[in-house]
């Protein structure tokens, strides 16, 4: 790397006491290129659920991590200079939407005002809207999209294949949890046994719909009375859909609220969204959904479609990162 990634610390007090036990103390990445950071301009990922800070240095055979992806547009010049912010959100379900939930933690403003007061006051960054964007992938590109809905810190923005329209992203889920369940009927043990047969051996494929399920329900349902503090959004015996809870979920979909806070994104100078053709939580329609509202009211959209599938797509960060990086302020 021409540039250099560092690792900071922050030290949390909206994450102080969460309802999971999570530390508050935090690991925080940061790209620096050559050359100093004063007054440059600040892009903020966002991980994907089961992500966590340290997780965008994982090597991939033959491929550069997005810190290195990051570096070598900068070094060709492909875009201008910038600052790269890698925050933590592993939680003790996998990990958080990066919203302010009851039954997670407070991560929006985690990341809205500790970790840029961190890094402006450190490095020297701009503390500006306009010269800062957030992105991120799948549950990183649905914090993405509630962290401009709730939050005025951020001018751009870049959602891949974020969590949206619910309907087709989480629903074949449940049958699934519902079965796991069925087995293990107390959550907090079925979340125990799966977490002792991931340290002795590894998770299983069946693992992921159950705790994906468990996590979103800690989000959109929460329920200190209840065990994990969730309400499931089925009924145990049947899979039925509880569908008071079920509709607590979908207020939380951006397919709904992007329509319904056009305020919020009109005042974006940038926004990006793609997904893959072949995504397999069929994201690629919420997606649509959710630049056709932005577009009827009134929203400059760049929306662009891939060939391929959810996955071991970093190198789409390229994409948006070519288009946002330009675009942020340097006065």
């Amino acid at each position: 790397m021409k540039g250099t990634l560092v690792e900071l610390e922050v030290d949390s007090k909206a994450l102080a006491d969460n309802p999971l036990g999570d530390p508050a103390r935090r690991p925080l990445l940061v790209y620096l290129p050559p050359g100093g950071t004063a007054g440059l301009p600040t892009v903020t990922f966002l991980h994907g659920f089961t992500g966590s800070a340290r997780g965008w240095t994982n090597v991939s055979a033959f491929q550069p991590t997005v810190p290195e992806r990051l570096d070598a547009l900068v070094a060709d010049g492909a875009i201008p200079p910038l600052v790269g912010i890698f925050p933590d959100g592993f939680t003790a379900l996998g990990g958080t939407q990066w919203i302010d939930a009851p039954g997670v933690g407070r991560y929006q403003t985690y990341v809205a005002d500790e970790v840029l007061a961190l890094v402006e006051g450190k490095l020297g960054t701009a503390a500006r809207p306009a010269a800062r964007a957030v992105v991120g992938k799948s549950s990183g590109g649905y914090g993405a999209l509630a962290m401009v809905r709730d939050r005025t810190a951020f001018a751009h923005v870049a959602c891949h294949a974020g969590d949206a329209y619910f309907e087709y992203c989480y629903l074949a889920d449940l049958p699934r949890a519902a079965a796991a369940l069925l087995a293990e009927p107390d959550p907090a043990a079925w979340l125990a046994g799966m977490k002792r047969r991931a340290r002795e051996t590894k998770l299983a494929g069946s693992d992921h719909p159950v705790l994906n399920t468990l996590a979103m329900a800690a989000h959109y349902s929460p329920n200190p009375a209840a065990p994990l503090g969730l309400d499931l959004p089925f009924d145990p015996a049947t899979a039925r859909l509880r569908d008071p809870v079920w509709a607590r979920w979908l207020a939380h979909d951006p397919a709904r609220f992007v329509p319904q806070r056009l305020d919020a994104f009109r005042r974006l100078r940038s926004v990006f969204v793609d997904c893959g053709t072949r995504d397999e939580y069929h994201l690629r329609w919420g997606a649509r959904m959710i630049v056709a509202a932005l577009r009827a009211g009134g929203v400059e959209v760049e929306h662009q479609e891939f060939e391929d599938g959810h996955m071991g797509t970093s190198y789409r960060f390229d994409a948006s990162l070519r288009f946002l990086a330009p675009r942020l302020s340097r006065d």
